[in-house]
C-alpha cells in the first residue's frame, strides 16, 4: 500500500553556515566544498534505486534563496519543465528522469531572523545582554526582533503542509502500489524552517522545542504510520529499494 512520503534537503554549505551565522534572507552562495558535497549527495541518494525515486516525485518546493536553487541543480535529478529560475549554474551530467512539477514558494524560505540577520549566537546573546534582555535566547520560544516569531513561521508551515496532504498525498493514500500515481514530495530549503516544518508535520509546537539536527546538504523523511494520512510520522531510517529476482528469494532446500 501507498504512504507517499516528503524529502527535505537542506541547502549545501556556505561560508555563513560554516561560522554559524544566522542567515535567512542574505542570498550568498554555495561554497565550492558545499557544490562538491551536493553533487555527492545526489549520486548516493537519488535514483530508481535510491531513497529518492525521481520517478515517483510529483511536486518540489524551493526556497526563492540561490543557495537552495542551485542546491537542487546539483542533487542529480532532471526536470522536464522549464526551472522557474534562471540556472546559477551547470547541473549533473547524469540528471535522473523527473516529470514532477517545480515551485518556488515563500511558504519555505528560512526564517526572518530580523535584527539577528547575519550574527552568531554568542553574538546575539551579547547584544541581548548589552539591551538588558535575558541572554537565554531560544528561536522556538522568543522569535527574533525585526523578523519572526514563532506564530509567523507555524502560520506558512501549516499552510504548505496542508497543500502537500490536499493535493499530492490525500489522493493516493493506502492505494495499492501499482495503481497509485508519483506522490513523493521534495522540497529544498534551509536548516531553521526545515526543523520547524518536521516539527508541524508531527503537529508538534515549536515552543515544544525541535532537537532536530539537519547539517548544510543533510536529506531527511517524512511520511506516515499505518498508511494513515492523520498519523503523520517522521521517517527515522530507511534501506535502498532493489529488485529481488524470484529465484533468489525462494528458500534454499
Amino acid at each position: 500500500m501507498t504512504s507517499p512520503r516528503v524529502f527535505i534537503v537542506r541547502h549545501g554549505e556556505t561560508e555563513w553556515s560554516l561560522n554559524g551565522r544566522h542567515t535567512g534572507s542574505t542570498d550568498i552562495p554555495l561554497t565550492p566544498n558545499g557544490e562538491r558535497r551536493i553533487r555527492a549527495t545526489g549520486l548516493a541518494l537519488v535514483g530508481n534505486d535510491r531513497l529518492i525515486n525521481p520517478k515517483k516525485l510529483a511536486h518540489i518546493y524551493i526556497s526563492p534563496r540561490k543557495r537552495a536553487q542551485r542546491t537542487f541543480e546539483l542533487l542529480n535529478i532532471g526536470h522536464e519543465l522549464p526551472l522557474p529560475w534562471k540556472a546559477h549554474g551547470e547541473a549533473g551530467a547524469d540528471a535522473q528522469a523527473c516529470g514532477a512539477s517545480i515551485e518556488i514558494t515563500e511558504d519555505i524560505r528560512e526564517w526572518d531572523y530580523g535584527d539577528y540577520e547575519g550574527i552568531t549566537s554568542p553574538q546575539i546573546r551579547e547584544l541581548r545582554k548589552a539591551q538588558g534582555l535575558t541572554e537565554s535566547w531560544d528561536i522556538w520560544r522568543d522569535g527574533c526582533p525585526g523578523g519572526e516569531a514563532p506564530g509567523d513561521v507555524t502560520e506558512r508551515l501549516d499552510r504548505l503542509i496542508a497543500d502537500i496532504r490536499a493535493k499530492y498525498h490525500a489522493p493516493v493514500m493506502g492505494k495499492p502500489k501499482g495503481e497509485a500515481r508519483p506522490s513523493d514530495v521534495l522540497i529544498v530549503a534551509h536548516g531553521h524552517i526545515l526543523r520547524a516544518f518536521a516539527q508541524r508535520w508531527t503537529n508538534k509546537s515549536l515552543q515544544d522545542g525541535p532537537t532536530f539536527l539537519l547539517e548544510a546538504g543533510g536529506v531527511g523523511t517524512l511520511s506516515y504510520e499505518h498508511h494513515n494520512i492523520n498519523e503523520p510520522a517522521i521517517f527515522l531510517g530507511g534501506a535502498f529499494a532493489v529488485d529481488i529476482d524470484s529465484a533468489d528469494a525462494a528458500p534454499k532446500a
